[in-house]
């Protein structure tokens, strides 16, 4: 709606510091984007839009399918569809990277534990030599399948000037 894209522009330009662009955003082949404008940010943002009360089944589950893609694309970063254990490693990090208690070694664990649970979810019992390439979206939507995603993953419009008193 009108009033939600409002809300989103008053909070991109608090997040871009009132400037044209946001900064250093993950995207893209290289893993960082320089900076995304207020466009670029709406995109983004409609991908967590909640799911419409009204929406028949086909529509949740295009709503579904749509936010599990650009899920897929955040970790395949060199967009050949397909995510690599060193494509996962470097978002696990990433991700972990702000945690004190957690060594890079230990994200990197983690990520290969997901990744050998993820092979077995895709693949099941793989020979010994057998080499597990990456996910594929189908893989993915493999692994998704069965956790509510769409109420999971998407944004409350708050009131901002409620917020603001809260600081």
């Amino acid at each position: 709606s009108s009033d939600q894209i409002e809300q989103l522009h008053r909070r991109f330009k608090q997040l871009s510091g009132d400037q044209p662009t946001i900064r250093n955003l993950r995207k893209g082949p290289s893993g960082l984007a320089d900076e995304i404008n207020f466009e670029d940010f709406l995109t983004i943002m409609s991908y967590f839009r909640p799911i419409d009360t009204t929406m028949g089944e086909e529509q949740v589950e295009l709503s579904r399918k749509e936010k599990l893609r650009f899920l897929f694309h955040m970790y395949d970063s060199d967009s050949d569809g397909r995510i690599t254990l060193e494509e996962y490693r470097n978002v696990v990090e990433e991700l972990l990277s702000g945690n004190p208690h957690i060594e890079k070694e230990s994200a990197r664990s983690i990520a290969d534990g997901a990744m050998m649970e993820a092979a077995s979810v895709c693949v099941g019992q793989m020979e010994p030599d057998q080499v597990y390439e990456g996910i594929t979206f189908e893989d993915f939507l493999k692994i998704w399948q069965g956790i509510d995603i769409e109420t999971k993953m998407h944004v409350r419009f708050l009131n901002m000037e409620t917020m603001a008193l809260c600081h």
